[in-house]
């Protein structure tokens, strides 16, 4: 077995080498389905994950915009199109200047299989580009957008391509990509998903991915007969995802103790309660202020600069800022402090070594492609209801969605319970994703 996911990963070396992000998202999967591909007549011997982690398209164009100096800049473009057998193509679009063909390659991979995962007709891809928003003003992130949709838009449509949100694109920069696409097309479609209300946007969906995190933790948990109510929650990340991460534990009676951004993270011992994260949301969505800022409005907080918040001692972790956050010795510190259960809110942000430390101790632990995959989840519940022309209740999409969650856990435990009874839930969710993608493959041929 060792020396058939070798030759796979030789193979994928070989033409990839250059792309670190992109290789290690392929050899997690690789380590848990290839053992069930040769164990399954039905996809052995028919190189499915070979096509699989070949991108079906990977487009790059450039995107020329003017900033308010009058000075041209120059940025790059991408969406890679990976794998559309369920669905159409889905998944964000990321602003930031770390964005490369390596990282967008694993993004792309990764969704296709959280996108297998919640049970909707949606294929897998992302895109991005290298434009940092930071420190822009609303006129050079509208020219910017303008001029990225401007290429984009050959490649996409409700039936073909539907990006989304991710890092550096919220509603706003949705609102300006929308606005050209209509322009270009002069149509009104549910090409985009995260669109504002009162333009074809869905109740939840921001809310969705850090709500949908909470709900695969507490559903883990339940199989422990616990629950998040009295545990305390450390989560790194201030954006979206950690924001309703945060506001969901305190819905189910947890205790919130640290946040974080890129300069270091606050620990509130006294507890992140709904009045201090109304605080962190106003200072990080609307003044676009730094974490720093928390412990000048409540002194009792301490703020750790440069640091993740890893060290601290609590019962649950949710890392919800990047990819590769959490690395080996974070783990082990997480264990020794008594942490028992770890959600992952980013894509891939627990390293290779760092899963392997929580697999060893036995204690939960829940890949992102599983427990993040809620974000997509209700991107695919605002398509339908674009389709449809129709508006869920918010009730309504928070039920379909914690439905959905549940659904993945159930397919987690399917495939990824060992013989001692311990759930390898990035062996499940590995496998429950794979089988669905497969099946259609085989369907419709060599393609």
């Amino acid at each position: 077995m060792k020396q058939n996911i070798k030759a796979f990963l030789d193979q994928v070396r070989k033409r990839n080498g250059h792309e670190p992000e992109f290789l290690q998202a392929v050899e997690e999967v690789a380590e848990t389905v290839i053992p069930y591909i040769v164990k399954h007549d039905i996809y052995y011997g028919k190189n499915i994950l070979l096509r699989m982690v070949e991108p079906e398209r990977l487009i790059s164009f450039r995107v020329s915009w003017v900033d308010d100096r009058g000075e041209i800049q120059v940025n790059r473009g991408y969406r890679v199109q990976m794998n559309s057998a369920i669905g159409p193509y889905k998944g964000g679009l990321r602003f930031h200047p770390t964005v490369n063909a390596s990282i967008l390659k694993f993004l792309a991979f990764e969704q296709v299989f959280k996108n297998s995962l919640t049970t909707l007709p949606m294929g897998g891809g992302k895109g991005g580009s290298d434009f940092d928003p930071k420190g822009k003003s609303d006129n050079e992130i509208m020219r910017f957008c303008h001029a990225f949709m401007s290429e984009l838009f050959r490649y996409i449509g409700p039936n073909t391509d539907v990006p989304a949100g991710d890092i550096g694109v919220g509603t706003r920069e949705i609102g300006f990509l929308f606005g050209m696409y209509k322009k270009l097309r002069n149509e009104f479609t549910g090409v985009l998903t995260g669109k504002g209300m009162s333009w074809g946007g869905s109740l939840i969906r921001p809310e969705a991915t850090g709500y949908g995190n909470v709900y695969f933790a507490q559903k883990m948990l339940e199989t422990k007969n616990d629950s998040i109510e009295g545990k305390n929650v450390i989560i790194s990340g201030s954006g979206n995802v950690a924001q309703y991460a945060a506001e969901k534990v305190l819905q189910l009676g947890g205790k919130v103790l640290t946040l974080s951004d890129s300069s270091g993270y606050i620990v509130d011992e006294d507890g992140i309660d709904t009045d201090k994260l109304a605080f962190v949301m106003e200072l990080k969505n609307v003044k676009r202020g730094r974490i720093s800022e928390y412990v000048e409005s409540y002194p009792n907080a301490k703020f750790v600069e440069g640091k993740t918040p890893w060290g601290e001692k609590c019962d649950v972790a949710l890392p919800c800022a990047t990819q590769n956050e959490l690395q080996e010795d974070d783990a082990k510190t997480l264990l020794k402090n008594g942490c028992i259960c770890v959600s992952e809110g980013a894509n891939m942000p627990s390293t290779k070594a760092a899963i392997a430390a929580f697999h060893k101790a036995k204690i939960l632990f829940a890949p992102g492609k599983a427990s993040n995959a809620g974000g997509v989840a209700t991107s695919g519940l605002e398509m339908t209801q674009n389709s449809l022309r129709f508006k869920w209740s918010r009730e309504e999409v928070d039920s379909k969605l914690k439905e959905i969650m549940s659904d993945i856990h159930k397919s987690c435990t399917e495939y990824g319970k060992d013989d001692d009874g311990y759930v390898d839930y990035v062996k499940g969710a590995n496998i429950a994703g794979f089988v669905k993608v497969a099946d259609a493959m085989l369907a419709q041929g060599i393609v």
